[in-house]
């Protein structure tokens, strides 16, 4: 279990993230971007999760430049006010959030005392793609079905570390056409097509595909060995 602390971003914007950390020394470090909903009780889960691999695991709100202390869960409710929320966020004069996710990267790095990766789901996922664009201190990015990722403003950025994306092909925000098209345009990423629809990583919504998550997940922690552990 993890506790959560404040970091700073470059422009004293103060905001939270949960901590995670391994029983030894770590391996390196991993941010872990939330969803729509908050750093949640998945997107904790998550951290823990790589924490019991070996790495430290930083989740920052991603929410807090327009609200703070967000937790949704899953219900038509919730996701209509993350949506909310989401739209907030990028509607914030560039950098924006990106300032908060540096700040993650750096403390990552510095409590870490190695390489950092990142991870993110849905809208976590395109933070995280832009990250691997345009923000400095990464190893690898692997990001989950990663929702506006495969519009042409988005398959434009150029990474700078080693990708790895998943996405699922009955997802019916991000066609499977569009996916190809990023494929094609991003030899250099590792993309990952499976039977599932979006967010099947998340055992507490109704897409879960537990046979698709187990095989992503080994998948993302090979990849996090390879190029952060």
């Amino acid at each position: 279990m993890g506790n959560f602390v404040d970091l700073k971003a470059a422009d004293g914007q103060v905001f939270p993230a949960y901590i995670a950390e391994p029983a030894g020394k770590p391996r390196g470090a991993i941010v872990v971007v939330q969803e729509i909903f908050g750093v949640n009780s998945h997107i904790r889960s998550v951290a823990d999760r790589v924490a019991a691999g070996g790495y430290l695991a930083i989740a920052p709100s991603t929410f807090a430049r327009v609200k703070s202390n967000v937790e949704l869960g899953y219900t038509e409710a919730d996701m209509g006010a993350g949506f909310e929320l989401k739209t907030a966020v990028e509607e914030l004069r560039a950098p924006g959030v990106l300032l908060d996710i540096q700040a993650a990267i750096d403390e990552a790095a510095k409590r870490g005392g190695g390489k950092v990766g990142i991870t993110g789901f849905c809208w976590g996922g395109l933070l995280a793609w832009r990250a691997a664009a345009e923000l400095k201190g990464l190893s690898a990015a692997v990001p989950y079905y990663g929702g506006g990722m495969t519009t042409p403003a988005e398959v434009a950025r150029q990474p700078q570390c080693p990708v790895m994306a998943h996405f699922g092909e009955k997802d019916h925000w991000i066609s499977l056409d569009s996916v190809k098209a990023f494929e094609q345009a991003h030899p250099e990423v590792e993309v990952h097509v499976y039977e599932a629809d979006h967010g099947f990583n998340c055992d507490q919504r109704g897409s879960f595909d537990a046979a698709s998550a187990v095989v992503a997940w080994a998948r993302t922690i090979g990849f996090f060995n390879q190029h952060v552990g």
